[in-house]
């Protein structure tokens, strides 16, 4: 069992982690959000809609590849954590698994793409042979991305958080360099995007493989995946597949639906919602990504109160520093938008689209670290078929609403109702898995988080009801929102030995 000083310097290992992360998460999302803007201006929302459209088919073969990303992020953290382990054995079937993988993902995907341009696709007919283009250079960086994987685990399963930063910042300064260089372009300026962005994911899987090969061992083992290691990998992954796939489906399908009821414009009204879902969503992972090796560690040591710990208090946590984010978003983000996006060149539909979206961010962060916990665990088997069944429904019903004539915005309100069902059934799942408390959980976490997020609500709320949009406003309302929520989260949402942690932290500084 980990003792007093060994949990002391896991705790100090996370706060330093979270710190690195947050200057990378600050950093990439003021890049990330400059960027959506340079590259609406250089290309308009018609060839952004395209962009978007056939980037998110691509995607969708992430139906074949997120299930064993999923399983190989487990397999090496959980190996970590084990007294007696052989990484160069995982590392290398990893690696092994993703070549395979990008072979498959080439085969299936350019017949069925190419077909879905040349015959369905909504789009203007002399931007097909643009669209093809767009097609060869993404799956080129969605392979690129998919070999990169083992090497992007080995280093956070290290909790080596800083080549994760920095990697990471040089990434989304390559992407802001291409959109800086797209009105230089000396050929079409789509395609000259594309092309781009798929030699910036080269240069960075070539980063993560020195850094690798520089600081651990295992990255230097030589071929020598093994058998029964694939078979371990495959059979997680196949069941993780239903979940990570309904995943999938639910954000990049709902993107196809868009374009065949509505066309390239909602496309691209979902694509600058997916850039504040991402943005939001790294501001919360720069949290979790420095928790979850823990989590999975503590499982394999066999360390459950300590684990029970970390999904308690990461929870709460996630919630916290989301709400802190979201909450002034959500309540200015007309006013935002135009500022982001220049007055007059948002897409119809972004404003209702972010919203919405933000409200799905926060319900979903309530089970970051329960997602976590379970893949630990190895047996998923059961969870998948329920969980990951229950998010299926998302496609489906979005089909059913838009073809009854539903407005666009429904993919996102169902997508919310399904995450409500889905946390539900987590419960009922990790109590049987791993024996968590859920009275307790629901007491402690779930009901703290619903007083608290919506007390915090009621000043941003208020002040959009009284106040003309603007500067002056959105600042009045960022000043009260973060102050007040700060005070509701102080008084009612942190334990007496978090506040206890918190005063130590202030005054050692």
């Amino acid at each position: 069992m980990t003792d007093n000083k060994g949990i002391s310097e896991n705790s100090r290992r996370i706060a330093r982690n979270t710190v690195l992360l947050y200057f990378r998460m600050f950093l990439l999302m003021a890049v990330g959000l400059f960027t959506s803007r340079v590259i609406l201006h250089a290309l308009g929302e018609t060839e952004l809609g395209i962009y978007s459209a056939v980037g998110g088919a691509v995607a969708l073969f992430g139906v074949l590849t997120g299930s064993m990303s999923s399983a190989i992020s487990r397999f090496i953290t959980y190996e970590m954590g084990l007294k007696e382990s052989d990484l160069g054995k995982v590392f290398s079937s990893a690696v092994c698994i993703q070549i395979i993988l990008s072979a498959v993902v080439v085969l299936l995907a350019e017949p069925l793409c190419l077909w879905w341009i040349s015959h369905k696709m909504v789009l203007p007919p002399e931007r097909i042979s643009a669209a093809r283009w767009v097609l060869q250079f993404s799956l080129l960086s969605f392979v690129i991305q998919l070999i990169s994987i083992p090497y992007n685990a080995d280093i956070i399963a290290h909790e080596r958080m800083d080549a994760f930063a920095w990697i990471s910042i040089f990434e989304a300064c390559g992407q802001l360099a291409v959109a800086l260089a797209i009105k230089y372009s000396p050929i079409d300026r789509l395609i000259f995007y594309s092309a781009m962005l798929a030699m910036v994911s080269l240069l960075v899987r070539i980063a993560y493989g020195m850094f690798c090969k520089r600081h651990f061992a295992e990255a230097n083992a030589g071929w020598q995946p093994d058998r029964k290691l694939f078979g371990k990998m495959f059979s997680f992954a196949g069941w993780n597949f239903i979940g990570s796939g309904s995943g999938v489906l639910r954000d990049y399908g709902g993107n196809i639906l868009l374009n065949a009821f509505f066309g390239p414009v909602a496309n691209a009204a979902w694509y600058y919602a997916s850039k504040i879902n991402g943005a939001v969503q790294k501001f919360i992972a720069s949290f979790t990504t420095a928790i979850n090796p823990q989590i999975t560690k503590s499982w394999a040591a066999g360390e459950r109160d300590y684990m029970m710990r970390l999904i308690f208090r990461g929870s709460r946590m996630s919630i916290w520093l989301m709400m802190l984010v979201t909450l002034p978003l959500l309540f200015n983000t007309s006013f935002l938008t135009e500022i982001w996006l220049g007055k007059g060149l948002v897409p119809e539909g972004t404003v209702v689209f972010i919203q919405l979206i933000l409200v799905y961010i926060m319900i979903e962060a309530v089970s970051y670290t329960m997602v976590t916990a379970m893949l630990s665990t190895g047996d998923i088997r059961d969870y998948q078929i329920l969980v990951g069944g229950l998010q299926l429904l998302n496609l489906p019903v979005d089909w059913i609403l838009l073809k009854a004539g539903a407005p666009a915005y429904i993919i996102f309100i169902v997508a919310s109702a399904v995450a409500l069902l889905c946390l539900a059934a987590r419960l009922f799942m990790l109590r049987k898995m791993i024996g968590l408390p859920v009275g307790r959980f629901l007491r402690d976490v779930l009901l703290r988080e619903i007083l608290v997020v919506g007390l915090a609500a009621t000043v941003p709320f208020l002040l959009s009801r009284h106040m003309e949009p603007g500067w002056g406003a959105f600042l009045v309302s960022l000043a009260a929102t973060e102050i007040w929520s700060a005070g509701v989260i102080w008084l009612l949402g942190l334990e007496h030995d978090e506040k206890d942690i918190l005063i130590n932290k202030i005054i050692k500084r």
